[in-house]
């Protein structure tokens, strides 16, 4: 009866998204109180659980009624339990036929799908439950011997599933729960279109359940489409850091190189024991890994390109302790469940806040203690500004020994446009000053010379003063402006000069002669081309073809070739 009396009370009183946050806040309910079997709770108890966390107390009893849900928590609060828990109780009974799996869990990357299968086995040893992973990378021969024995849960990403349903190697016609993992990643993905076909596929009585970080309006339309009155579980506000992880901001002047530098240098400092440090591009994730590697490191590599076998090998190195910091883009920020990780190092601000959120929550997860430190520089101020909105503070600065950062650059280290123009500009004046000092001791000379020794002095001391005379021209300036100030008192004092005669006029050049008329040419008889002009005209010449070979001449001539008569 208790099992059967606390699903009811949540049936009749239903509780708002604000009273759900608090009331699970308050309350010390535990696994016991929740109306799951002795098996289950074994399994759990092995685990090392005991209380389950506000987003479990508040959806799995929903899950166990068959009710949908739509649960909104940020990352690092066990959504994974709260499905996969209900999910094993609910398909303890029954069994699955070949090709027609009985639930369904959609999951956006391979390492979400890949950790919710390992959430399976741990949860349900003590259960006798069939599981299959279809992901890319991976044969699709295996997977379809998994498909033809019969499973009980099926765990996908959206594209590997539907390439085997249209080689028709699976059925999705005997689907009775639905759970959709981190529906918000599956719009920035673009797996939406995709989730909808396969939600059209799948029987309409079953049970739906609908995890994410945030809300996007996208989402809310899916909600509303394909969910049957859905109760919205949110346990705390959307998009908000945990308040167990320390944050950070170390601003860094310069580029990539300054960055690398500040990165090495904060990691010696911070005493990190694990850590993923995040890049916004994969060849970053490339290169970050080979300059942390060159200076001692013990780094690896993790990005969507990299084959499956690979990705799976590096992440189980990483959880064993042998690889310590594991350089990474995007497709690590969700969902990924490293234990007792100390540090998260945003090597570039993410272009996405929310990806802010989902990134610092792989450490300080289960109320544990974790830092998350962010490297900025002055390209990166849109994005910060975006991050710290949805914040709604900005996150705290820190200080590096050695590093120069952005707001304390020292005048020396400053850009050369930054430079002032105080130091600059006395000397550029004091030459300025200089010339022109020069230019007017010389411009009297200059001026007293006649024109025809400028030249050669122009042509021994280069342009200076063909340049001297454009520039008297471009003023405007006349020659009789440009004569010495003594030239013109001399011409004021002095007489004027006597005009100059005229010169003779030149006597006029004698008129030639006409020359004579020529006399016409006699008009000459027109001429053939093969006559002359008193001989007739030649007889056709007689051709070789024109003869008989018996009766014509054989070379041309009467006479026999001296050759033939030898």
């Amino acid at each position: 009866m208790e099992l059967l009396d606390f699903p009811v009370l949540h049936a009749h009183f239903p509780l708002n998204t604000r009273q759900c946050a608090i009331s699970t806040q308050t309350s010390n309910m535990k696994f016991e109180e929740m109306g799951l079997s002795d098996p289950l709770l074994s399994a759990i108890e092995s685990a090392g659980y005991e209380n389950p966390t506000p987003i479990q107390a508040e959806a799995i009893p929903h899950l166990l009624m068959g009710r949908d849900i739509i649960g909104i928590a940020q990352t690092g609060t066990g959504k994974t339990a709260s499905f996969t828990l209900p999910m094993i109780e609910i398909l303890s009974t029954g069994r699955a036929r070949a090709r027609m799996p009985r639930s369904l869990i959609l999951e956006p990357t391979r390492e979400l799908a890949a950790q919710v299968a390992e959430n399976f086995e741990v949860y349900g040893k003590n259960h006798k439950l069939s599981m299959a992973l279809l992901i890319g990378g991976v044969s699709f021969s295996d997977q379809e011997d998994k498909l033809d024995r019969g499973v009980d849960v099926l765990i996908a990403t959206p594209g590997r599933l539907l390439d085997h349903f249209e080689r028709g190697k699976v059925l999705l016609a005997d689907i009775r729960v639905l759970v959709v993992d981190e529906a918000d990643r599956m719009l920035d993905m673009g797996f939406i279109p995709d989730v909808e076909r396969i939600i059209k596929l799948l029987p309409q009585i079953r049970q739906t359940a609908m995890f994410s970080a945030t809300m996007p309006s996208e989402i809310k339309r899916l909600t509303d489409a394909y969910m049957m009155n859905p109760r919205t579980v949110q346990v705390d506000a959307q998009a908000s850091a945990a308040q167990t992880v320390t944050q950070g901001l170390l601003r860094v002047s310069g580029g990539f190189k300054e960055k690398r530098a500040a990165l090495r240098k904060l990691i010696r400092d911070s005493g990190v024991r694990n850590a993923i440090v995040f890049c916004n591009r994969k060849r970053d994730v490339a290169t970050l890994e080979k300059s942390l590697r060159t200076h001692g490191f013990n780094a690896a590599g993790l990005h969507g390109d990299m084959h499956q076998s690979a990705r799976m090998e590096t992440l189980a190195k990483f959880r064993d302790g042998e690889i310590e910091l594991l350089v990474a883009s995007d497709v690590a920020a969700r969902g990924l469940d490293i234990p007792n990780m100390s540090h998260v190092f945003n090597f570039d601000v993410p272009m996405h806040a929310e990806d802010y959120i989902h990134r610092i929550g792989r450490t300080g997860r289960a109320g544990k203690e974790g830092h998350a430190y962010t490297l900025a520089t002055r390209d990166d101020v849109k994005f910060l500004g975006g991050v710290e909105r949805l914040l709604g503070k900005p996150i705290p600065p820190i200080s590096a020994s050695g590093i120069p950062s952005a707001g304390e650059t020292s005048a020396d280290n400053r850009p050369a446009a930054d430079q002032p123009d105080d130091q600059e500009q006395p000397k550029s004046q004091s030459v300025k000053g200089s010339e022109t000092a020069e230019e007017k001791s010389e411009a009297p000379r200059r001026r007293r010379r006649s024109r025809r020794k400028a030249a050669p002095d122009a042509q021994s001391q280069g342009e200076d003063v063909p340049q001297e005379a454009s520039e008297q021209l471009d003023a405007g300036d006349s020659p009789e402006a440009s004569e010495s100030p003594e030239a013109s008192k001399s011409s004021e004092v002095s007489e004027p000069q006597e005009a100059r005669e005229p010169r003779n006029a030149r006597a006029p050049r004698k008129s030639r002669e006409p020359r004579k008329a020529r006399e016409p040419r006699e008009v000459r008889q027109p001429v053939r081309s093969d006559t002359s002009r008193d001989a007739p005209a030649r007889a056709p010449r007689i051709r070789d073809d024109d003869h008989d070979d018996a009766s014509g001449p054989a070379f041309g001539n009467d006479e026999t070739p001296a050759f033939l008569l030898r």
